[in-house]
Parts: C-alpha cells; structure tokens; sequence
C-alpha cells in the first residue's frame, strides 16, 4: 500500500532542499517581489508544464519536476509575502526564511491531510494533466482576486488558492516519481 504522507514529505523533502540551495545563491531576494509577481512566476512554470504536456517537445533541457518544485517553492513565497509587509530589500536571513518555509510547508501538509481523508485520494485517480489544468485555474482565480485587491464575497483568499497549488504540485511529483 502507497504511504501518501510519506510520499508527501518525501517529495517536500527535495522541494526544501532546491529552496535551501538557491537561498545559498541568492539568499531571499525574492522577498522584494510582490504578490502578483510570484503568482506570475508561477503561471510561466504551470504553462510550460502544458505546453510541454501538450507538444512533448521540449526546446530548454528541463523538464517537468523541475518546474512542479518550483511550483512548490515559489507558492510556499507567495504565502510568506502574504504575511510580511512588502520591503524593498532583502529584510530577513536565510534562517528566517528557512523558518517560514517550514511552518508553511507544515500548514499545507496538515491541509492535504485533512482533504485527503475528506476525498479518500481521488487525487490518485486524477491525470497528471490535471493536476497543470487545477493550478493554472488556481492562478486565474488568483490573479482575478489580486486585480480586486484581495477582495471576495465567498471564496478563499489569496492564501488558500497557493495552499492548493502546493498541494497539486505535490500530487505531481508524487505521480512522477511512481513512473519511475
């Protein structure tokens, strides 16, 4: 039987140690980027993903782990930036950045837990084209919430709709590593 937690921290487990490798190169310079920046990051891996997915050509020599992880990575900022006022520098240490990468990574693992057991793991059942097709629609709803400045009546936030991105992107990696 597939352990899907550990899968899970599994696959997190890589993703944290690409962040904690760039962190190294370029420290958290990322921590100047806003919202909408990340979320556009974001869309450019979801897309290349499809179009990878649709024309099995791919013109750059990386394929689509590479940017499931940063999927991962640049949906765990996002939610940083959410909860730090916005700086025109690199404000926090690597360590710190660590910390918060961390306690959100926890937050989404928790998330995923609580969902799995609700939907008894369709996401098993699911293609891997949709798992891209989910976190582009997230990034749609994303950017519509971004343009009314967080703005909603009844959906989630900003917040939630990266959580789920986390999460898809995951469930990707998991699938990937099962083809191995």
């Amino acid at each position: 039987m597939r352990d899907t937690n550990r899968q899970y921290l599994d696959q997190l487990d890589d993703c944290r140690k690409m962040f904690v490798a760039k962190m190294k190169d370029y420290g958290p310079s990322w921590r100047i980027l806003r919202p909408e920046s990340i979320t556009d990051q974001i869309f450019i891996k979801a897309k290349r993903i499809r179009t990878l997915q649709i024309t099995g050509v791919a013109a750059v020599n990386e394929g689509i782990r590479p940017e499931l992880v940063g999927i991962v990575n640049y949906a765990v900022m996002g939610i940083i930036q959410l909860s730090l006022p916005l700086t025109e520098s690199k404000d926090i240490s690597a360590a710190q950045a660590l910390e918060l990468y961390d306690t959100v990574t926890t937050q989404a693992f928790e998330l995923m837990k609580a969902k799995n057991h609700d939907y008894g793991e369709a996401w098993r059942d699911m293609r891997m084209s949709s798992y891209v097709d989910l976190i582009l629609a997230k990034i749609l709803r994303t950017k519509e919430i971004e343009d009314n400045r967080g703005a909603v009546k009844v959906s989630e936030g900003i917040d939630a709709n990266y959580f789920d991105m986390i999460n898809y992107a995951i469930f990707g990696l998991i699938k990937l590593s099962e083809q191995c």
